[in-house]
Parts: structure tokens; sequence; C-alpha cells
């Protein structure tokens, strides 16, 4: 009989998904009632809140729903992935780099399903690596709650969090799994150089079929920049310019293997990492460096071979102009570029002030350090029940938390935690507690 309620359930999401995600699923006892009734207007109270449904969001899910803990995620589904992201986009991840930490709907099962192997499909494309999302929330039977959290208050032991649609959700655990959205970082010594609707990050700038016949600038020297030059000039770009402060990085296959072990290691012994010196870290964070940052993925070198590629080596923007034919860029080395349209491939820094939900709420109680939190051996804040993780949680877990190898570890660590505290803090399950009418 629960294997047919499971089949149902997935059924069921699958055209929850296809319709935008605003089904709810039967067979979940309190928590379906309560998603119910909280879509009608009035305050769902609920054991974990997850705020991003992105792969560290995901994978928490799952582990939450293993053991029995009341969740919600709220966030669209790999929504940064869909829609910040380009179609054509190749992964660094591998296959055994899966979404869940239970070992079982990973990608090679995925595989299995389409009979197919991993190197049928390796490097991982983006949309791969979607329909794999997809796959596993269905086999879960995760639901998501496609709206956004504008602020996270404190109220007692709980947490409470407002969305866009006027709802209220009391937690008594919330994980912001916010991913990298948040933290798009443009130079600002030189995004006044250029007209404002003529620029934008990476991010932002995933449509390329506008470029098609334009000549564009893209400032940054590493894969995001290198992989964007070879899809924008695949686009029909009439000249892509990169102009880069470095050497050209080395088009080599990155080696990738000796994350696994660290990885289980942080799963075993989750504060081990900050137990090690500032020289170990450093040694650490220069390897992911040296991998992520100073080598190319092979597949590149062809893809920008063209002639309608420029590299500029060791420059840097001195000075713009903008005229009728065009924004005349001047380079440090002298060198003239004429475009019509600037990509700033120049990553991502992390900075909660740049995180809405936090600066209307709880960012003063925080301890804040250069942009990121402290956080405990479990991800936890200073704010009883507040959890960070992914990209914000890398300076007190290391680099691999920027990389999905990692989703499995984090979400079994904070997955214990959460289980523990309540353990000691617990009450029934998820209930409606109108307690602000006006707000719900």
């Amino acid at each position: 009989m629960s294997d047919a309620i499971d089949r149902t359930k997935r059924n069921l999401l699958r055209s929850s998904l296809a319709a935008g995600g605003g089904l709810v699923l039967p067979g979940l006892g309190a928590a379906g009632i309560a998603n119910l009734l909280a879509d009608a207007g009035n305050t769902l109270s609920t054991d974990l809140l997850i705020v991003g449904a992105g792969p560290f969001g995901l994978a928490l899910a799952a582990y939450a729903q293993e053991h029995g803990i009341h969740h919600q995620v709220v966030g669209v589904p790999m929504g940064f992935w869909r829609e910040h992201m380009p179609e054509g986009m190749l992964l660094r991840s591998t296959c055994d780099w899966s979404l869940d930490p239970l070992g079982i709907h990973t990608i090679d099962a995925y595989l299995t399903t389409l009979g197919r192997r991993c190197r049928d499909v390796e490097p991982l494309s983006r949309g791969f690596y979607l329909d794999y999302a997809r796959w596993f929330q269905e086999q879960k039977a995760i639901y998501s709650r496609q709206t956004t959290i504008t602020q996270l208050l404190r109220d007692g032991a709980d947490l409470i969090a407002l969305t866009d649609t006027g709802q209220r959700i009391r937690s008594r655990n919330v994980v912001l799994a916010l991913g990298f959205g948040n933290f798009a970082y443009t130079p600002p010594e030189l995004a006044p150089l250029f007209p404002a609707d003529r620029y934008g990050h990476t991010c932002d700038r995933v449509d390329f079929g506008q470029l098609r016949d334009r000549r564009v600038l893209i400032i940054g020297g590493r894969q995001s920049a290198f992989e964007w030059t070879a899809l924008i000039r695949e686009a029909g770009a009439a000249a892509v310019h990169v102009a880069y402060r470095h050497d050209t990085p080395l088009f080599e296959t990155s080696e990738w293997g000796w994350v696994n072990d660290i990885v289980d290691r942080l799963s075993t012994d989750p504060a081990w990492y900050r137990r090690l010196t500032d020289s170990e870290k450093a040694d650490l964070n220069r390897r992911f460096w040296e991998e992520g940052r100073l080598k190319l993925e092979p597949w590149l070198a062809d893809r920008i071979d063209h002639p309608n590629v420029h590299l500029h080596p060791h420059t840097n923007v001195r000075d713009t102009h903008d005229g009728d034919g065009g924004i005349r860029v001047t380079l440090d080395n002298e060198e003239v570029l004429t475009v019509d349209e600037v990509v700033f491939a120049t990553g991502y820094r992390v900075d909660l002030q740049r995180v809405p939900l936090l600066t209307e709420g709880l960012l003063s109680e925080l301890n804040i350090r250069d942009g990121f939190p402290q956080l405990d051996p479990g991800f936890q804040t200073q704010v009883p029940g507040l959890y960070i993780t992914s990209l914000a949680a890398t300076r007190d877990f290391g680099s691999f938390l920027a990389f999905t190898v990692s989703v499995r570890a984090q979400a079994q660590i904070i997955g214990e935690a959460i289980r523990a505290r309540l353990a000691t803090t617990a009450l029934p399950g998820p209930s409606l507690l109108p307690r602000n009418p006006a707000v719900a």
C-alpha cells in the first residue's frame, strides 16, 4: 500500500511541477493539511523551514523527509540554475556529485532509468543536471512552496518567516540555502564606466540570442568568462573581446577526485576544517584555486579558437566613451576596443548585507566577518535555530561548500543537528497558529 501511495505522490508531483508547483500532495498528514490551509492565508507552523530549492535545499529536504522531520521548502526548484545559467552550459561536476544524502537516487541511478552510462553524459550539461534534479524531486516527493521570504524575525524560541504573499511560517528551525544569487559581484570601480543598460553580470546575461551580431566585451578570465565567450560566439556575436589581468589559464582537465575524501571527512567530523591552522587552510584553498581557477576545461579550447574571439591578458579597463558607434573602451595597455555590450565574469562575493530577508530582520543578531556568518560545527548561527549553508558557509567549512559535491554532507550535518535540537525542544507536529491575522 505504501508503495502505491508513494507512486501516487510522485505522479501528482509531476503534474504539480508541470503546472508550476501549486498542487498540495495528499497523504502527508498534518503537514499536507497545513500546506493546504496555509495556501488559504493562515499561518503555518513547522519544525524546519528550508529557504532555497537548489541542490543544497533539495538534499536537505530529502534528509528531512527520510527522518520524519516536518518541514517546508520555499523557493522555485532549481530556479537559479534555470533562470541564471545559460542553455548549453557544461558543468565541472562529475557523476558522483549526486544530491541524495541517502545514496539511493543518485546520478548513476537516474542514468540507469535512461539506459545510459556516465561516460555518455560527461561533461555534464546544465540541461542534464536539471533533468536529474527534477527526477530526484519526483522520487523524493519533495514539495516546494514557490514564494519568496521577505523577512525573518524571532518570536521567543521560534523564527517567523514572512512571505511576499503575506503568509507567515512559524518554524523551530530555518536553514538558508541561498546559493549564489544574492552575491553576484561587479567591481564597483568599473561598473560606473558603462551605461547601465549595456552591461550585466554573467548570471544576468544568459540569453545569448540577444547578442547576435553584437560586439561584446567580457571582463574576467576564468572558467565562466571563457565559457560565456564560447557560447556568445556560437550564438552569432560579431566579436567577443575578453580582458583579464592575469595570464591566460591552462586548458587542462581539473582533477577533483581528491575532494571526495575531504567531503567524507566533513560528514564524520564537521569541525575538522576549522581546526586546521591558517597555513593548512591556505594550502587547501590554494589547491581548490589551482584546480578551479587556474585551469580551463579543455573542451573550451577549440570553441574559442576563432577569428571573432580576441583575448587581452594582463589588461584592465582604464576609460570608456559612449558614442553613436558603440562604447569605446581603452585598456591600460593603450588598446582601444569598440563594443556594444559588456559582461562582467567577475564571480561572487558573500556579503550577508545583500540578503534582503536578513537586512529586514535578524542581520544585527549575527556575527559577521568580511560578509560571512560565523557558524558552529552544525552550520548554526548565533540565532538559535538559524542555519546557513552553501556559498555563505565556505569561510567556516572550506571552499568545497561552493560546489555541489558537498550537498550530501551538509544535509547530513545540518539534519543531524536539527534532529538533536528537536529532541530537546520538541513541540507537536505542524499546526495552524493564526497568531496575527492581520499579517497571515
